[in-house]
């Protein structure tokens, strides 16, 4: 198993979708992942270090985790299939080690929330990362909002806590297009 951690967050601009980028404690290997929004909002909420008075859903299953006395101590990104990312949350409670199959986006906020470590293997690394030249990080987002500035886009990297609070606040229900059941 390879340590991994969160890089940053971007966009796709060919999707338009929001991406994760996993790096590879200590190598240039990065693994971009695409993710939905509410799960790119938990991340860069997380990372921006804004937490709501009352508890969102990727707050949830910490708080269950340990309420039934476990610790989420490592999240593993397993395999990719069929353009599908695969997770598993390690927990453990006493002497009992649990996995449970999980969403690597959901898996994430959920890490980073708990401080449990990231982990991928070798071969998906090998397989289906992207090398960095030393000191370059991977870009797949729009610009950065300078100070003051807007996107319609949505989150990006590089926004501070207050940039994050306006964009979360102006979010219109509408801008994540209508849902029909």
């Amino acid at each position: 198993m390879i340590k991994i951690r969160v890089q940053s967050l971007g966009l796709d601009q060919t999707t338009k979708s929001p991406v994760v980028i996993l790096q590879e404690e200590g190598g240039p290997r990065v693994l971009p992942i695409w993710i939905g929004p509410a799960e790119a909002s938990a991340i860069a909420m997380e990372l921006a270090g804004m937490k709501f008075p009352r508890p969102l859903t990727h707050d949830l299953f910490p708080l269950l985790i340990r309420g039934l006395g476990g610790t989420l101590t490592r999240v593993l990104i397993t395999r990719v299939h069929d353009n599908t990312y695969y997770a598993e949350l390690v927990i453990t409670r006493g002497d009992e080690v649990f996995t449970v199959d999980a969403r690597p986006s959901d898996s994430i906020a959920i890490a980073l929330r708990t401080e449990a470590q990231l982990f991928t293997t070798e071969d998906l690394l090998t397989n289906a990362a992207i090398e960095m030249p030393p000191g370059q990080a991977a870009d797949f987002s729009a610009p950065v909002i300078e100070e003051g500035g807007e996107t319609p886009e949505g989150p990006q990297p590089g926004l501070n806590p207050e940039q994050l609070k306006e964009y979360l606040r102006k979010l219109d229900p509408e801008d994540l297009g209508r849902f029909n059941p």
